[in-house]
């Protein structure tokens, strides 16, 4: 064999064992793995907020085709245990984000730096300035939502209350306001809404006390025993322990389309 086209060979295979060695770490297409959260525990409630304008945002974010939460199998298991439990407890739990595409970490980051855009500041972030939201960390380039066994959720009292509709352009009350003078949500009191950007969102924030402490020690003490850990910033924010993609960023649509 002529020496240039064994060194042909030589370079094909040492590329070949290169690619091999290669591990995904940005958006991928596949969704093995995921399953929708309702096909698992249909009792759990979905308030999708992002598939809708009542968010930081103040509009339906990138990505959100359907307002539906999916999650690898083994979180989605995690939490139909967790369920058990808090059914047992008079309560069910109601996510309000699951997997979310990289798709919308690219939009929440492109409105952070649109310093114009503040329509709705009155009401998720009205202590911290625009400007901020990356050096604070409450927008990143990358979430472990992303991954698809990170979500976001609370609790309601059963049986549930009505919970109206959000109506674009309604006045805006501050995140940390009272429970009665923030939106109507119809989940038990945790001294903020959700995403609220403020220190008050943090989990063991001391002036969080009575009713909103023992609810947030309820949800956390619960959601651990059943695997998850919570992001200590965000009461609302709980990833599966032992996670099947940790560095994986996935960015297929959120559509029961994409399990198919």
């Amino acid at each position: 064999m002529p020496i240039f086209s064994r060194r042909v060979r030589a370079l094909a295979v040492t590329l070949a064992a290169m690619a091999t060695l290669a591990v995904p770490t940005t958006a991928q297409a596949t969704t093995t793995g995921f399953v929708a959260l309702s096909d698992v525990a249909p009792s759990i409630l979905q308030d999708i907020r992002y598939d809708t304008r009542h968010n930081f945002v103040g509009r339906r974010i990138d990505g959100y085709v359907q307002p539906l939460c999916i999650l690898t199998r083994q979180a989605a298991e995690g939490l139909r245990k967790a369920q058990a439990q808090f059914l047992g407890q008079g309560y069910t739990l109601k996510v309000y984000d699951c997997y979310r595409p990289q798709r919308a970490v690219d939009h929440f980051v492109r409105w952070a730096k649109d310093l114009a855009d503040e329509k709705m500041k009155a009401d998720f972030y009205p202590n911290v300035a625009k400007d901020r939201l990356f050096a604070d960390g409450y927008i990143a380039e990358k979430s472990g939502h992303s991954r698809g066994s990170t979500m976001d959720l609370t609790l309601v009292k059963l049986p549930p209350r009505f919970q109206r509709p959000y109506i674009p352009g309604e006045p805006l009350e501050p995140c940390f306001a009272p429970r009665d003078q923030r939106f109507p949500d119809n989940t038990v009191d945790m001294g903020t809404g959700y995403d609220c950007f403020d220190p008050l969102a943090h989990t063991d924030n001391p002036a969080i006390t009575g009713v909103a402490r023992q609810n947030r020690d309820l949800l956390r003490s619960t959601m651990v025993a059943a695997g998850f850990r919570n992001l200590p910033e965000e009461w609302w924010h709980f990833t599966l322990n032992d996670e099947p993609f940790p560095d994986t960023y996935f960015d297929f649509p959120v559509s029961r389309c994409s399990l198919r």
